[in-house]
């Protein structure tokens, strides 16, 4: 993972997997933390990007709409710094998940790279 290169989308993250050969890596790395958060939510292994980002999306928008202690400790499964999430600037709950997803998929591809590489 190309640490001098700045993501700055979801998308973005995602074409990153895919040209590292990690996108159906990233997919069973989320299905893994979502199934430790007790979350019901499963990604099949073949999930289209765009697919993925708007499917994960709705989950944490449901989460944080209705089972706000689930998306803290799926955050923490994660490990999600919260310290970013402190910093974002938004005003909607729409906005939060979309910069809450964008923060998930780069800390999943982290770990996924981290694992292949090492």
């Amino acid at each position: 993972m190309n640490k001098t290169k700045s993501v700055l989308t979801s998308e973005e993250i995602i074409i990153q997997s895919e040209e590292l050969l990690l996108y159906e890596s990233l997919v069973l790395q989320l299905n893994k933390d979502f199934k430790r958060a007790n979350i019901n939510i499963e990604f099949i292994k073949d999930i289209s990007p765009s697919d993925l980002t708007l499917k994960l999306n709705n989950a944490i928008l449901d989460l944080i709409l209705n089972n706000y202690s689930k998306y803290l400790n799926l955050l923490y499964i994660i490990d999600v710094s919260e310290e970013k999430i402190k910093k974002t600037e938004v005003n909607n709950t729409h906005e939060i998940s979309k910069k809450i997803t964008y923060f998930i998929l780069l800390r999943e591809l982290q770990k996924v790279w981290f694992k292949n590489n090492y």
